[in-house]
């Protein structure tokens, strides 16, 4: 597993608030949970930029709006 850096952390937390940002109260605690735990496996994989985990949270809510998984 990789350890992400403060860099890597500030991304995440930028690409959650901005994909959630559309919903309701910025999402509820399930919606950002689901995207949360997504871009964390995608860091995992070595998906660290702010690109590329932006895709990875787009794909995380849409798959979210449409019943998970």
């Amino acid at each position: 597993m990789i350890e992400p850096t403060e860099r890597t952390k500030a991304n995440m937390e930028v690409v959650l608030v901005e994909t959630c940002r559309s919903q309701l109260h910025g999402g509820d605690h399930e919606l950002r949970a689901f995207v949360a735990q997504r871009s964390a496996g995608a860091v995992s994989s070595g998906q660290t930029t702010l690109g590329q985990l932006s895709a990875v949270a787009r794909k995380a809510l849409a798959d979210y709006q449409a019943g998970g998984s």
